[in-house]
Order: structure tokens, then C-alpha cells, then sequence
């Protein structure tokens, strides 16, 4: 997950106009949150002229083939949410409803952390009702329902159905909402 310091170090370069409030959670190594789809998009662009290499959202086959970290549970550590494994609701994680520094959880089999629960996570997907008919290659969906984006992940105020690696709702792409976030990819040339 994109950090509030990572975003913030764009908004100092004037690379992302917005500030998102922080809510007193706290910013620092916290996931940025309370930033649309589109503000994303600007601080991939900041990202990638910074860089040098080219950086975007995970389609959304991409984000639950990394999130489930090659298992078929619904979470990848299992069938049941357990105690202590993720930052959401009923996670019994002692969260305080509030989401936690990232990496604040073990990671999964791939090695990445947070992909149940924390922040939400924005992915490059135009909305589709159902996968029928989603592009065969994993990329994104770029037809449907563009003014709706996908997020992943559920979120520290989500219960724990909504964390599960299947799980997956929408947002306009505009909307800033508390506890959406994102993580980056980077493609490799």
C-alpha cells in the first residue's frame, strides 16, 4: 500500500494537487487514504516521470492473483479470518477502527503485505457486474462502467467477508472516500 509519506512527498513536488486529511490516525508509514481513482492516476504519472519507469494500478485479476498468494481460501491464510491476520472490523486485530502502519501484519506467500483489509485498494478496473466476459489475459477491464471503479481488499472498518481475496466493490471515480487507498504496480521492460 502507497504510504501517506509517499503521497506527501507528491504533493511537495506539485505532482498531486490534493492533501488528504488524515482523520488523527496518524500519517507517516499509515496508508494513504481519502484519495479518488483519479487522484491516484495523478500520483502514478508524479511516480513515473520521477522514476523513470512506469508505474499504475494492478488490473484486478492482477490484484487477487498477488493478494491470494497462490492459494484457492478465501483468505491466504485460510477459510476463516482468524485472529490477529488482518486490519478490519471483526478482525479481533485491536485496531481501534483505524488503519495501521503498513506491513503492520505478516505477509502473505508472495511476500506482500496488506492485501486483506487496512485500506481499500483502487485497481484500474472499469465496473462489470460479474467476470463474464472479463479480458482472458489479466488485464483491465476498459469497457462497462467507467465511472465506476473497482476497489479490493476491504478495508480496517470493513467486516471480514468484505476482506476475503474475492471480494469487490465500487466507487465513482471521483469520490474520496475515508479508507480508500491503493497500491502500485511497476511493468517491467
Amino acid at each position: 500500500e502507497v504510504t501517506f509519506d509517499e503521497w506527501d512527498r507528491c504533493v511537495t513536488d506539485k505532482g498531486c494537487k490534493f492533501k488528504p486529511d488524515d482523520r488523527g490516525s496518524g500519517r507517516g508509514s499509515r496508508p494513504v487514504d481519502n484519495v479518488s481513482w483519479l487522484d491516484v492516476k495523478e500520483f502514478l504519472s508524479w511516480l513515473s516521470s520521477k522514476t523513470g519507469k512506469t508505474y499504475r494500478l494492478p488490473s484486478e485479476a492482477e490484484w487477487e492473483y498477488v493478494a491470494r498468494g497462490g492459494t484457492t481460501t478465501a483468505y491466504w491464510w485460510g477459510r476463516d479470518v482468524g485472529q490477529g491476520q488482518a486490519n478490519c472490523k471483526d478482525c479481533n486485530s485491536g485496531n481501534a477502527l483505524q488503519p495501521m502502519p503498513v506491513g503492520s501484519f505478516k505477509p502473505n506467500p508472495f511476500g506482500v503485505f496488506d492485501t486483506a483489509g487496512n485500506a481499500a485498494e483502487w485497481v484500474e478496473d472499469c465496473w462489470n457486474d460479474s467476470y463474464r466476459g472479463a479480458p482472458q489475459d489479466g488485464s483491465a477491464w476498459t469497457t462497462g462502467q467507467c465511472n465506476w471503479r473497482v476497489l479490493r481488499g476491504g478495508d480496517y472498518d470493513s467486516p471480514a467477508k468484505l476482506v476475503a481475496s474475492s471480494s469487490r466493490f465500487r466507487y465513482d471515480n471521483d469520490v474520496r472516500y475515508p479508507a480508500n487507498g491503493f497500491r502500485v504496480v511497476r511493468e517491467l521492460q
